[in-house]
């Protein structure tokens, strides 16, 4: 198992205010990027392809220098023959492999060039550059009939940065700036407008270094104008259960009621308006004032004006009615986040890793739990469960798998129905692994669901390989 901080260790670590304070004061261990890139048609072939970052992966005698997996969709899904291993040592990346770069640890797709082709976003957030260790790195590379074959960077628009890459939010809701990247650091955000090119170039960047150091980033369409909209949550700040979230991340002195550490976005209720949803995976630092035991999610409703600042939050947790389990001491509830429609009823979904979650008397084997999207009526009802335990899910639990380490959404065989896709980061000594359900009539389905492990896709390291990612296990 990879070596893990002790849950609660950030909780009073100074962060960085950029801007507001000018000074630094760093926590003990590495911050943690948190999303994964849904999948996407890299190569135009009509089958999106999965992507599986691979954070802790040596390469060429590198340790952890960081690798992406494509895995190319097909009529019969995926298999780990059709695959694709990109590092920064792969012809047409930028840069090149280098010790604890780990590249590949957020990822985020789109069409940002409004070609019909997907494009992949990868971040390497503690790449050395020449403005400094741990600067951080983003590149976008760039989809093609012959698929993911050239690449640019997404430079920062300052040169006081660091942890440059954290987490990543790409969306395209229509040309020029409509279609838009979203970086987070401990230097606050940066929003990349469209219109963007393969040759590297794009319409603005706008640093918020207002905003304090920013863990987790996501774009939606909160208020219907058909223009994304971001939403930031900061990294854990002292006397709260996670960090603060801003729908207005400008506006520093004014964060949303409620807290936690990894946001996502969708229309759960059909109105079209898209909602934020956030994890607040800690335990509460003061009880009844923030955090929930065992974790929560909240989740704030979109409408004609947006999100306003003092809106108040609809809170989840396992004690939720229709909610598989218990809320138990340390579970993480909401430690991993996605929000799609998995079975096709025209509201979004929302899929919660508990990857501290114990099952079958294993301690951190770890759960995820999907909950419907509703148009009436309390979040909660028809909610269900997977783990490895689950008839049907390849392999057990066993202590510290975090099963629920990352989530993912999205249809690789082109059949109208969904995959879900779930991480373990400590799956087979750290060198993790990802489960693919199959979209069914009414969801995802454990018959039939199957897992790609590290050395399966030919990553044959030891130990700390992070397939899937590691989501937020430094953190919580």
């Amino acid at each position: 198992m990879m070596s893990l901080l002790s849950r609660g260790s950030w909780r009073s670590a100074a962060v960085l205010f950029a801007g507001l304070l000018g000074a630094t004061m760093a926590p003990a261990a590495p911050a943690a990027a948190v999303h994964g890139a849904v999948p996407g048609d890299f190569n135009g072939d009509g089958y999106r392809d999965a992507v599986l970052p691979a954070p802790g992966a040596d390469v060429a005698g590198q340790e952890a220098a960081g690798a992406v997996v494509v895995l190319y969709g097909s009529a019969s899904g995926l298999s780990a023959t059709r695959r694709k291993t990109i590092t920064q040592n792969t012809a047409g990346i930028p840069s090149s492999a280098e010790s604890f770069d780990r590249f590949g640890s957020a990822t985020a797709t789109a069409d940002l060039n409004r070609d019909g082709y997907a494009d992949l976003v990868v971040s390497a957030p503690y790449e050395d550059t020449a403005q400094g260790k741990d600067f951080g790195l983003v590149t976008v590379l760039w989809g093609s009939k012959n698929g993911l074959t050239s690449a640019t960077d997404l430079p920062s628009p300052t040169k006081e940065q660091k942890y440059y890459g954290l987490d990543l939010s790409a969306l395209g809701t229509g040309p020029g700036a409509k279609t838009q990247v979203l970086v987070s650091s401990w230097s606050g955000s940066v929003l990349f407008r469209g219109p963007f090119s393969r040759t590297g170039t794009f319409g603005s960047a706008t640093l918020d270094d207002e905003t304090p150091s920013v863990n987790s980033v996501t774009l939606g369409d909160f208020n219907g104008d058909t223009t994304p909209d971001q939403a930031v949550v900061t990294v854990r700040l002292s006397d709260l259960s996670g960090g603060e979230v801003y729908t207005h991340p400008e506006y520093l002195h004014d964060p949303l009621p409620g807290n936690g550490l990894i946001a996502a976005s969708g229309d759960l209720n059909g109105d079209g308006y898209a909602d934020l949803v956030v994890g607040d995976p800690d335990e509460p630092e003061t009880a009844g004032v923030d955090g929930a035991l065992g974790g929560r999610v909240l989740v704030w409703y979109g409408a004609a004006t947006g999100i306003a600042y003092d809106a108040k939050p609809v809170q989840i947790t396992q004690n939720t009615t229709g909610v598989p389990g218990a809320s138990e001491r340390n579970d993480a509830f909401g430690g991993a986040l996605a929000v799609a429609d998995l079975n096709r009823d025209g509201l979004a979904d929302i899929i919660v890793g508990t990857p501290y979650e114990g099952a079958a008397g294993k301690n951190r084997s770890g759960q995820v739990t999907v909950v419907p999207g509703r148009r009436t009526g309390a979040l909660g009802t028809g909610s269900y469960s997977f783990n490895q335990d689950t008839a049907g899910v390849p392999g057990g639990n066993e202590t510290d798998d975090f099963f629920g380490t990352t989530v993912g959404v999205g249809d690789v065989n082109n059949d109208g129905r969904p995959e879900l896709f779930v991480g373990a980061a400590g799956e087979n000594n750290s060198t993790g692994a990802v489960w693919v359900f199959p979209g069914g009539n009414s969801g995802p389905t454990a018959k039939g669901s199957r897992v790609f492990t590290a050395a399966s896709v030919n990553l044959k390291q030891q130990s700390s390989t992070l397939l899937g990612g590691n989501g937020l296990l430094w953190v919580i």
